[in-house]
């Protein structure tokens, strides 16, 4: 048996399994039970004559043919769907077209941004955009599904993954991680917060890893979490009605709602993080290129606005 043998509905199968990074994501996704997506797999293995997917407790990850097999399954499905849109009628994702991810906090501000500047500019540029977070939109990108992604990154600011070919990877913006209080709260009165003043704060953080996703990480106590959300504008307008403080970037100091103060922390280890521009390694196309001109662009302009005077 060969690949040549592998139906659609297995390299579209395949495909989802490499972008969601679990077989039951994948099968949610496609509306099919685990089992059904696990057989497909399987096919698809027995026609390629390798083993395509490493199984592992979080997950799945590619193993090298599976990454040879990705590459042609999305050029394969690709052009499917094209067909699929021109006898429907429907019009083509031509070459004007670029899929753009973004993760929570880069959507706030940057994207919008970046998309109303190309636009001024290149208006014949359409750019389709999606958000997820870093991981799943770097699966994206090695999956064919998305051009180009803003990711964010903390230290020790690790690649996005270890696959081969690396990523193309550009830092946009490098910023200090900051506090975000309710205007009339005692830690607001300074123009800094001392580390030792985050003892005992009520905290609103995010679902999975409270320290990246709402609690200082360099916190000395078990934190109490007062609120959970997931969505960043949730957690902003929670602390400016008072019920917690949350950590914040800089960049969303534009973007705050009424009522919150975003501060600095002052004692314990610098804590950074940045905004990444990634995208398959090789030569992009024009549009490609002049969406990652505009991402830079904005990004320049928004961090001199926010350098220190003097």
């Amino acid at each position: 048996m060969a690949l040549s043998d592998a139906s659609l509905v297995a390299l579209r199968v395949f495909r989802e399994v490499a972008e969601r990074g679990t077989l039951t994501a994948a099968a949610s996704a496609l509306g099919y039970t685990q089992s059904a997506v696990s057989r497909q797999i399987a096919a698809l293995e027995k026609a390629a004559g390798a083993t395509l997917l490493e199984r592992r407790h979080d997950g799945v990850r590619l193993t090298a043919a599976g990454r040879l097999v990705l590459r042609r399954a999305a050029v394969v499905v690709d052009q499917v769907d094209a067909g699929a849109r021109e006898l429907a009628g429907l019009p083509d994702e031509d070459a004007s077209t670029v899929r753009l991810g973004w993760f929570a906090t880069g959507g706030a501000w940057l994207v919008p941004q970046a998309l109303l500047a190309l636009r001024r500019t290149h208006p014949s540029i359409t750019v389709v955009t999606r958000e997820g977070s870093s991981p799943a939109l770097v699966r994206a990108l090695r999956a064919g599904t998305l051009d180009v992604a803003v990711l964010g990154s903390q230290p020790p600011f690790r690649a996005p993954d270890d696959e081969i070919p690396a990523l193309e990877i550009e830092t946009l913006v490098e910023r200090s991680l900051r506090i975000a209080v309710p205007s009339s709260h005692p830690l607001a009165r300074n123009d800094f917060i001392d580390i030792a003043d985050l003892r005992g704060q009520a905290w609103i953080a995010g679902p999975g890893d409270q320290l990246t996703m709402g609690v200082w990480p360099g916190l000395d106590e078990r934190p109490v979490v007062a609120h959970t959300a997931r969505d960043w504008l949730a957690k902003l307008h929670l602390v400016a009605a008072g019920f917690g403080i949350t950590t914040a970037p800089a960049a969303l100091e534009a973007v705050l709602p009424a009522g919150v103060r975003i501060m600095s922390v002052r004692g314990g280890p610098a804590e950074q993080r940045r905004i990444l521009l990634a995208r398959l390694p090789g030569s992009a196309p024009e549009p490609v290129l002049r969406l990652a001109g505009a991402l830079r662009a904005v990004a320049l302009e928004n961090d001199a606005e926010h350098q220190p005077i003097g």
